[in-house]
Protein backbone atom coordinates (compact mmCIF):
# COMPACT_ATOMS: atom_id res chain seq x y z
CA UNK A 1 0.00 0.00 0.00
CA UNK A 2 1.09 3.32 -1.13
CA UNK A 3 -0.06 7.14 -0.49
CA UNK A 4 0.69 10.58 -2.04
CA UNK A 5 -0.66 13.58 -0.49
CA UNK A 6 -0.06 17.15 -1.14
CA UNK A 7 -0.63 20.55 1.27
CA UNK A 8 -0.70 23.61 -1.18
CA UNK A 9 -1.77 27.06 0.18
CA UNK A 10 0.18 29.42 -2.62
CA UNK A 11 -0.79 32.86 -0.37
CA UNK A 12 0.77 31.14 2.02
CA UNK A 13 4.04 29.38 1.13
CA UNK A 14 2.86 25.84 1.54
CA UNK A 15 3.43 23.62 -1.04
CA UNK A 16 4.00 20.21 0.28
CA UNK A 17 3.93 16.77 0.17
CA UNK A 18 3.84 13.35 2.11
CA UNK A 19 3.99 10.01 1.46
CA UNK A 20 3.35 6.33 3.22
CA UNK A 21 3.67 3.16 2.25
CA UNK A 22 3.63 -0.60 4.06
CA UNK A 23 6.26 -3.25 3.78
CA UNK A 24 5.61 -6.08 5.85
CA UNK A 25 5.58 -4.82 9.62
CA UNK A 26 7.12 -1.44 8.45
CA UNK A 27 5.34 1.67 7.52
CA UNK A 28 7.65 4.15 6.18
CA UNK A 29 6.73 7.93 5.83
CA UNK A 30 8.70 10.71 4.09
CA UNK A 31 8.00 14.75 3.30
CA UNK A 32 9.15 17.94 2.47
CA UNK A 33 8.55 20.64 0.18
CA UNK A 34 7.36 19.39 -3.56
CA UNK A 35 10.74 18.88 -5.37
CA UNK A 36 12.77 19.04 -2.94
CA UNK A 37 14.62 16.31 -0.95
CA UNK A 38 12.42 14.05 1.52
CA UNK A 39 12.80 13.54 5.24
CA UNK A 40 12.34 9.88 6.04
CA UNK A 41 11.10 7.97 9.03
CA UNK A 42 10.51 4.14 9.18
CA UNK A 43 7.81 3.34 11.72
CA UNK A 44 8.76 -0.56 12.53
CA UNK A 45 5.90 -2.79 13.91
CA UNK A 46 5.26 -5.76 15.27
CA UNK A 47 3.00 -7.34 11.94
CA UNK A 48 1.04 -6.24 9.37
CA UNK A 49 -1.72 -5.56 10.84
CA UNK A 50 -0.15 -2.96 13.23
CA UNK A 51 1.49 -1.78 10.28
CA UNK A 52 -2.10 -1.10 7.85
CA UNK A 53 -3.38 0.35 10.98
CA UNK A 54 -0.89 2.76 11.71
CA UNK A 55 -0.80 3.57 7.98
CA UNK A 56 -4.33 4.53 7.95
CA UNK A 57 -3.73 6.24 10.85
CA UNK A 58 -1.35 8.50 9.37
CA UNK A 59 -3.21 9.39 6.60
CA UNK A 60 -6.60 9.76 8.37
CA UNK A 61 -4.10 12.61 10.66
CA UNK A 62 -2.82 14.61 7.74
CA UNK A 63 -6.42 14.71 5.35
CA UNK A 64 -7.83 16.30 8.54
CA UNK A 65 -4.78 18.58 8.65
CA UNK A 66 -6.15 19.61 4.88
CA UNK A 67 -3.64 17.24 2.59
CA UNK A 68 -5.31 15.58 -0.17
CA UNK A 69 -4.78 12.92 -2.76
CA UNK A 70 -2.26 13.06 -5.45
CA UNK A 71 0.80 11.64 -7.57
CA UNK A 72 4.17 12.08 -7.01
CA UNK A 73 4.41 13.76 -10.90
CA UNK A 74 2.42 13.82 -13.59
CA UNK A 75 3.31 11.39 -16.55
CA UNK A 76 1.43 8.76 -18.52
CA UNK A 77 0.36 6.78 -15.95
CA UNK A 78 -1.89 9.42 -14.88
CA UNK A 79 -5.65 9.20 -14.80
CA UNK A 80 -6.92 10.83 -17.96
CA UNK A 81 -9.47 12.52 -15.98
CA UNK A 82 -6.71 13.84 -14.02
CA UNK A 83 -4.96 15.61 -16.75
CA UNK A 84 -8.27 16.93 -18.50
CA UNK A 85 -9.21 18.60 -15.00
CA UNK A 86 -5.52 20.02 -14.82
CA UNK A 87 -6.16 21.10 -18.25
CA UNK A 88 -9.08 22.54 -17.30
CA UNK A 89 -7.84 24.64 -14.59
CA UNK A 90 -4.72 25.53 -16.98
CA UNK A 91 -7.44 27.19 -19.22
CA UNK A 92 -9.07 29.16 -16.02
CA UNK A 93 -5.29 30.17 -15.09
CA UNK A 94 -4.55 31.31 -18.83
CA UNK A 95 -7.46 33.73 -18.28
CA UNK A 96 -6.48 35.68 -15.03
CA UNK A 97 -2.64 35.65 -16.44
CA UNK A 98 -4.21 37.20 -19.82
CA UNK A 99 -6.07 39.87 -17.89
CA UNK A 100 -3.32 40.16 -15.33
CA UNK A 101 -5.80 39.37 -12.74
CA UNK A 102 -4.38 37.67 -9.73
CA UNK A 103 -7.19 38.13 -7.38
CA UNK A 104 -8.13 34.87 -4.87
CA UNK A 105 -10.01 33.27 -7.43
CA UNK A 106 -6.59 32.85 -9.46
CA UNK A 107 -5.14 31.65 -6.16
CA UNK A 108 -7.45 29.18 -5.57
CA UNK A 109 -7.46 28.26 -9.28
CA UNK A 110 -3.64 27.76 -8.85
CA UNK A 111 -4.03 25.82 -5.52
CA UNK A 112 -6.26 23.81 -7.17
CA UNK A 113 -4.03 22.57 -10.20
CA UNK A 114 -0.90 22.63 -7.85
CA UNK A 115 -2.81 19.39 -5.68
CA UNK A 116 -3.31 17.99 -9.17
CA UNK A 117 -0.12 18.85 -10.99
CA UNK A 118 2.67 19.33 -7.68
CA UNK A 119 5.31 21.36 -8.86
CA UNK A 120 8.69 22.17 -7.83
CA UNK A 121 8.26 26.25 -7.13
CA UNK A 122 11.07 27.25 -4.60
CA UNK A 123 11.30 27.81 -0.91
CA UNK A 124 9.49 31.23 -1.08
CA UNK A 125 6.35 31.04 -3.71
CA UNK A 126 4.99 34.08 -5.05
CA UNK A 127 1.72 32.73 -6.40
CA UNK A 128 1.86 35.80 -9.04
CA UNK A 129 5.12 35.01 -11.17
CA UNK A 130 4.05 31.14 -11.35
CA UNK A 131 3.05 32.02 -14.90
CA UNK A 132 3.87 35.34 -15.82
CA UNK A 133 2.90 35.21 -19.49
CA UNK A 134 0.39 33.43 -21.45
CA UNK A 135 3.42 31.56 -23.13
CA UNK A 136 3.84 29.88 -19.73
CA UNK A 137 0.63 28.73 -19.20
CA UNK A 138 -0.15 27.71 -22.98
CA UNK A 139 3.56 25.46 -22.75
CA UNK A 140 2.30 24.15 -19.81
CA UNK A 141 -0.71 22.73 -21.43
CA UNK A 142 1.17 21.76 -24.62
CA UNK A 143 3.26 19.35 -22.16
CA UNK A 144 -0.26 18.40 -20.27
CA UNK A 145 -1.64 17.23 -24.13
CA UNK A 146 1.53 15.10 -25.00
CA UNK A 147 0.23 12.96 -21.88
CA UNK A 148 -3.20 11.98 -23.10
CA UNK A 149 -3.27 8.92 -25.21
CA UNK A 150 -3.69 9.25 -29.02
CA UNK A 151 -5.19 6.45 -31.23
CA UNK A 152 -3.06 7.51 -34.14
CA UNK A 153 -3.84 4.65 -37.50
CA UNK A 154 -2.21 4.44 -39.80
CA UNK A 155 -3.13 2.43 -42.81
CA UNK A 156 -0.34 0.70 -45.03
CA UNK A 157 0.36 0.04 -48.53
CA UNK A 158 -1.90 -3.58 -48.38
CA UNK A 159 -4.42 -1.88 -46.97
CA UNK A 160 -3.19 -3.62 -43.33
CA UNK A 161 -4.31 -1.24 -39.73
CA UNK A 162 -1.19 -0.78 -37.83
CA UNK A 163 -1.51 0.85 -34.28
CA UNK A 164 1.24 4.23 -33.75
CA UNK A 165 2.39 4.04 -30.57
CA UNK A 166 2.45 8.01 -29.60
CA UNK A 167 5.37 8.70 -27.03
CA UNK A 168 4.61 11.25 -24.26
CA UNK A 169 6.65 13.47 -22.16
CA UNK A 170 7.15 13.55 -18.07
CA UNK A 171 6.87 16.80 -16.75
CA UNK A 172 9.22 15.18 -14.33
CA UNK A 173 12.16 15.62 -16.96
CA UNK A 174 11.70 19.13 -17.10
CA UNK A 175 14.06 21.43 -15.00
CA UNK A 176 13.19 22.85 -11.88
CA UNK A 177 14.00 26.17 -12.92
CA UNK A 178 10.99 25.95 -15.99
CA UNK A 179 8.22 26.00 -13.00
CA UNK A 180 9.81 29.09 -11.12
CA UNK A 181 9.61 31.56 -13.63
CA UNK A 182 10.95 33.78 -10.98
Amino acid sequence: METYLVYVDAANNSNKFWSAKVEDNKVTVQWGRVGYNAQTKVHSLTSQQQANYKYHNLISEKKAKGYQESQPQMDSTCSVADIRRALQLLNSLRSFVANHNFNSSYIQTLNDYLKIVPIPLGMQIDPYRVYQTVGDVDHQVQLLNSLLPSHAVVVGQNSEIQAVEVQTVSLKSISKNFWRNI
